[in-house]
């Protein structure tokens, strides 16, 4: 049976009221799609999706409206698991090698970025993607809010790629890409681009971005007649690849990704104030076995 008004902190009913000026104290905790995203179960999108669908339940009863609040005295369920307390925020650095979709299920039965990361990692989602035949630095986080804020288009922030060609370019060959592109209709924000070296047959390039559309810089260097045969993410905006190997993670430092993001200092419940901090850093090679 779905949740009923009063059996809720927020109802159907209680943001009208609170609109028509009835009360002037904001319903207590947070939107549930937040506290589920929060928990690292899915982005708040996906939440409220699996709301609609039936699949969260609050003190033991099914919801259909992610308009409910929340206090961490509720019990919540998805598909009949409670859900822990949230963690704090993280992110972590990964290494994407190709080969790899960056999805959680692919329909070709393609392995996934997620089949071989270290096993004691928490449930995380991918800031943006890499295609298959991409490599370099993804972002990984536990935290829906976290992974929304920094793929916005608003955000800004630059993305730096390392990038081989075949082919003898000049250096006014990609005035196109600096400029701004419109392929099929698709308009491109200008790139940066600097010729690096010619090497046999390719030359390497350094292509700077602020958005991220699919397939981007392949598109815009095929639209000037090159092909890319190498594509490296080195850089997301203040965060970098750095020697990071192929299958390798690192977690941001707490402090510093409240520092880079503008995030509220963290306030531990005292329950977890006594468990054993974890170590802030970790490194497994992409050999390891997967986590079911």
């Amino acid at each position: 049976m779905p949740l009923t008004a009063p059996e809720t902190h927020l109802s159907q009913a209680a943001p009208m009221r609170y609109a028509q000026g009835m009360s002037n104290t904001p319903p207590p905790g947070d939107r549930i799609a937040k506290v589920l995203a929060r928990a690292g179960i899915a982005s708040r999108r996906e939440a409220e999706r699996m709301i609609e669908a039936g699949r969260v339940t609050v003190n033991g009863k099914t919801i259909d409206s992610p308009a409910l609040n929340v206090t961490p005295s509720d019990r919540i369920t998805v598909d009949g698991k409670p859900v822990a307390e949230p963690e704090p925020a993280r992110l972590w650095l990964y290494h994407k090698p190709t080969g790899l979709v960056t999805t959680n299920r692919d329909e070709k039965g393609r392995p996934t970025i997620f089949d071989n990361l270290p096993e004691d990692m928490p449930r995380v989602m991918s800031v943006g993607r890499l295609d298959l035949n991409s490599e370099g630095l993804l972002l990984l986080t536990n935290d829906g809010a976290i992974k929304r804020k920094l793929e916005l288009p608003s955000t800004g922030w630059l993305r730096k790629y390392r990038v081989r060609i075949n082919g003898r370019p000049k250096d006014e060959d990609f005035a196109p890409l600096r400029q701004g592109l419109v392929i099929e209709g698709e308009k491109f924000q200008p790139m940066t681009v600097t010729l690096d070296r010619q090497q046999g047959a390719n030359a390497w390039l350094t292509i700077g971005l602020r958005e991220g559309k699919n397939r981007e810089i392949r598109r815009a260097i095929e639209d000037i007649g090159f092909t890319v045969n190498r594509l490296l993410r080195v850089s997301y905006g203040p965060f970098q690849l750095g020697n990071l190997k192929p299958g390798e993670v690192e977690e941001i430092r707490r402090r510093v990704l409240r520092d880079q993001l503008g995030l509220e200092p963290e306030t531990q419940p005292a329950a977890a104030a006594k468990r054993p901090s974890r170590p802030q850093r970790s490194r497994r090679p992409v050999g390891k076995k997967s986590r079911n």
